[in-house]
């Protein structure tokens, strides 16, 4: 997309199509970096679509030739004060647990860098498809900034050790790599992400938007759980889900052998 037309849009754009909402970062030419502005319309965002029972899948996207740079420093530089800062990652550590705690799978699309909370941005969607050129760091410790915020949702992504080192040398790592040790599901050729990434949202929105709806908030807090109260609250989801009118009409599909018409 050209950058000058890209200026005249809006800093986050919105597309919506089939209960399809995708949302693209629009500042191509600071690299897409999370500004106050690009925050809070996010959020905005977040707190409109948890309210739209329509809506079945989030792409976010971005314009330009990065996914994400990360916090915009320039403007943290400006404010050089601890309630300020303390008051911008608050802001920021709420729009990646609004995107996770959105009743419907979010996937992250993802070209050229993701960096530092860029790349906690990947790790904050639910699924994330990349480029095989795209690249993920988590760089502020190059600035004398220990990624910190970054951390939480990385080492929720790929193992300990992994992600305590791209912590302390800020190295590059490859979409292969991202892919091999969890933070991505899939890295393809560019000419093929829209397809791939295209597909992913077919096959979600093929299914039950209320099982969906279900599962999703039930994986992430079965996570924090020991392991037999997690079974305990897993087993006490299930049962709520077979009450639905869907399970009923999808358990019929399969044994009439014929394609289930979801209901909700």
């Amino acid at each position: 997309m050209n950058i000058e037309a890209a200026a005249q849009e809006p800093i986050l754009a919105r597309h919506s199509e089939g209960g399809v909402v995708t949302l693209r970062l629009n500042r191509p030419g600071q690299f897409n970096a999370l500004s106050e502005g690009l925050l809070a319309a996010l959020q905005a965002e977040i707190d409109q679509l948890s309210r739209d029972a329509g809506v079945r899948c989030v792409v976010l996207e971005s314009s330009g030739r990065a996914f994400c740079a990360g916090h915009d420093l320039r403007e943290m530089r400006g404010q050089p004060s601890l309630d300020y800062y303390r008051d911008l990652f608050r802001k920021c550590s709420a729009v990646m647990q609004g995107l996770q705690a959105l009743p419907v799978p979010v996937i992250a699309k993802v070209h050229g860098i993701a960096t530092a909370a860029g790349c906690q941005l990947v790790a904050s969607c639910d699924l994330a498809v990349a480029a095989d050129t795209a690249r993920f760091a988590v760089s502020g410790i190059n600035v004398g900034l220990f990624c910190s915020t970054p951390a939480v949702a990385l080492s929720r992504n790929v193992s300990a050790k992994r992600a305590f080192e791209m912590l302390v040398t800020a190295r590059f790592i490859d979409a292969a790599q991202a892919r091999d040790w969890g933070l991505i599901n899939d890295a393809v050729p560019e000419s093929q992400l829209d397809q791939r990434v295209g597909a992913l949202v077919d096959d979600i929105v093929a299914k039950s938007p209320t099982a969906i709806r279900y599962g999703k908030r039930m994986f992430y807090k079965q996570r924090q759980m020991a392991l037999a109260d997690a079974y305990d609250y897993a087993g006490d989801v299930m049962a709520r889900n077979m009450m639905e009118a869907d399970a009923c009409e999808g358990i019929d599909a399969f044994l009439q052998k014929r394609q289930p018409r979801w209901q909700s």
